[in-house]
């Protein structure tokens, strides 16, 4: 088979030459088709989670709890003691710092303040109830607690109406028209997700008030849109930047409202921007590989940019799923002496994928066995299946806070830009998300050495450019411990900044946000390794944004301003093929 990715400028209307329907299967694995067929039909019923996952670490935690009787004496003891405590008003609790369900101030008055108590003390003897007993797998104790928690979250008394005194307040204010307000929401949301329609999306749109700072797609093949960006100074300096996002979200998250662009940012600093804006998989993709993502999309838009920079090193930053590639790609690059990066710097990017967070709850053996045979079925991993998980990780305040507010308030949270890219999901090919899910999550192959790109096995630790690694604080899908440990897999130059926010709020961090703050160290090259804990407390706490301190980087290893190169260059075979954001970024 030709390589699909081959040309220069391929016409948007065609399409990859792979099969668009799963291959008709011989009489030999027509039995393990029929497997796949019932795994995914079963896959929508259980929300794509692996009920044989659940059942075992239920059955695993039941039988070493009743083999324990002293831990079931002290779990009596303990919710004896929690009772005795709710007596007691001047021992209450208080919520977690990342809890919000009970501030309003109503919650401290009587009946409301005994109501809430007594369910975050529930929470509490849960929370202690779910660690252990000893012997319980720790993955197996993870899903029990992240269990009990979504059991939890699903009861809090917020969440209903005659026991919530916000809305009880609002009830008696408007006469009942919140409620009214509330359905006409629901039903409309049940509207947007029968049609598919983009939920939260506002007055914004890509191209027009998002994603509109100005450049020219100068590359297309049918992975990717490579886009430069005009150049708003009179120089800039030698070394372009390429931004390499991830494909499980659309590039755009970096080139928002003009406000928080990221990308404006880095143009109105002098430096030439390069940005990826990948393809929106469908079926026809389905045998797309995580290195094909490697091959015909980062090295090939370093190709592009060192032909139309005249060969200058580069600037190269991954965010997220993006950052990891971006790694493999500089590792594979080291391995085969190819020093076309002049820095890599990885925003809330994992390498190692041993303590990923709870994510790591859905990526055990079975769990994957189930998503591999509904990514066959369907030829992708649909975005309402992804955006399910992250939602679940954060239930409290993605799922139910936004039920109260939508449906019981009959309030509508204010469209923002971040919302409306939030809402524009991308899709996954089948066979790329299952490498990626097995390579990294399930086996780690990256951080152990066992990683092959080009045939070849690579390390990280053969990276000799500097790096600079940006974490988040409140990251669920990347923890900045988990990011942190990038120490371990290279003992070059890094540069390592944690910074307030979560996954996505914490990078889009412009000047100028109120309440931002970050640290960052740096570790030279061959120099001791500090634990994260060590790390937190010598890196000095420092108001604001992280962006200037990394543009203040990105010059100190940079040349001399010169004049900007031109956009696009016909005379090698780049033309500029349309104006920003391009194609691939509005397909849906």
């Amino acid at each position: 088979m030709a390589d699909p990715f081959a040309s220069k400028a391929v016409p948007l209307t065609s399409a990859i030459k792979i099969p668009t329907a799963p291959v008709e299967a011989t009489p030999a694995s027509q039995p393990l088709s029929i497997d796949r067929v019932v795994h995914a039909a079963e896959a929508r019923l259980t929300g794509s989670l692996s009920t044989i996952s659940l059942a075992l670490a239920y059955l695993d935690f039941a039988w070493h709890l009743a083999n324990s009787p002293g831990r079931q004496i002290q779990l009596a003891c303990r919710a004896f003691e929690l009772f005795e405590q709710l007596t007691k008003s001047e021992k209450w609790i208080h919520p977690l710092p990342q809890d919000w369900r009970f501030n309003d101030p109503a919650w401290d008055d009587y009946p409301f303040n005994v109501i809430s108590q007594s369910f975050l003390l529930i929470e509490e003897w849960w929370r202690e109830a779910t660690t252990g007993p000893a012997g319980v797998a720790k993955s197996h104790g993870d899903v029990i607690s992240f269990a009990a928690r979504q059991i939890l979250d699903m009861y809090s008394p917020s969440n209903y109406a005659w026991l919530n005194p916000e809305v009880l307040r609002a009830t008696v204010r408007q006469g009942g028209f919140n409620f009214v307000k509330g359905f006409y929401n629901c039903a409309e949301d049940l509207v947007g997700a029968a049609t598919g329609g983009k939920q939260g999306a506002g007055h914004f749109v890509v191209g027009e008030n998002v994603a509109i700072t100005p450049g020219k797609v100068v590359f297309r093949n049918e992975l990717i849109e490579l886009i430069q960006y005009e150049p708003a100074t009179v120089t800039v300096h030698p070394e372009p930047v390429l931004i390499v996002p991830a494909w499980i979200m659309k590039y755009y998250i970096l080139d928002l409202s003009p406000e928080n662009s990221l990308i404006r940012y880095l143009v109105s600093q002098g430096f030439t921007v390069f940005c990826i804006s990948w393809r929106n998989p469908n079926a026809g993709m389905r045998d797309v590989s995580f290195d094909d993502y490697r091959r015909h999309g980062v090295m090939v838009a370093l190709d592009v940019i060192q032909a139309i920079c005249g060969n200058a090193k580069v600037h190269a930053c991954g965010y997220c799923l993006g950052g990891t590639i971006l790694a493999i790609a500089a590792a594979t690059m080291a391995r085969d002496r190819n020093d076309q990066l002049a820095t890599v710097t990885l925003l809330a990017a994992q390498t190692d994928f041993s303590e990923p967070g709870e994510l790591q709850l859905f990526t055990d053996e079975s769990g994957l066995a189930l998503l591999d045979d509904v990514m066959w079925r369907q030829g992708y991993l649909d975005s309402t299946q992804m955006a399910g998980a992250f939602q679940l990780l954060r239930s409290n305040g993605l799922i139910w806070s936004r039920v109260v507010k939508s449906y019981l308030l009959g309030e509508r949270e204010q469209p923002s830009d971040l919302m409306a890219w939030n809402a524009d999901a991308t899709r996954m090919p089948y066979r790329m998300h299952s490498e990626y899910l097995h390579q990294m999550f399930l086996h780690n192959d990256l951080a152990e050495g066992r990683y092959i790109a080009g045939g070849e096995s690579i390390a990280l630790q053969d990276i000799h450019a500097p790096i600079f690694s940006v974490s988040t604080e409140t990251d669920h899908v990347a923890p900045w411990r988990s990011v942190y440990k990038i120490h371990l897999l290279n003992s070059g130059d890094i540069t390592f900044v944690l910074t307030s926010g979560g996954h996505n709020a914490g990078i889009v961090s412009e000047p100028g946000h109120p309440g931002r703050h970050f640290r960052m160290m740096n570790r030279p090259s061959k120099s001791d390794y500090l634990s994260p804990d060590e790390w937190a407390i010598r890196a000095a706490k420092q108001d604001g944004s992280w962006w200037p301190a990394w543009v203040d980087w990105l010059k100190d290893h940079s040349g001399a301003a010169l004049s900007p190169p031109p956009l696009g260059a016909p005379e090698m075979g780049y033309p500029a093929l349309e104006d920003a954001p391009g194609s691939y970024v509005r397909e849906h």
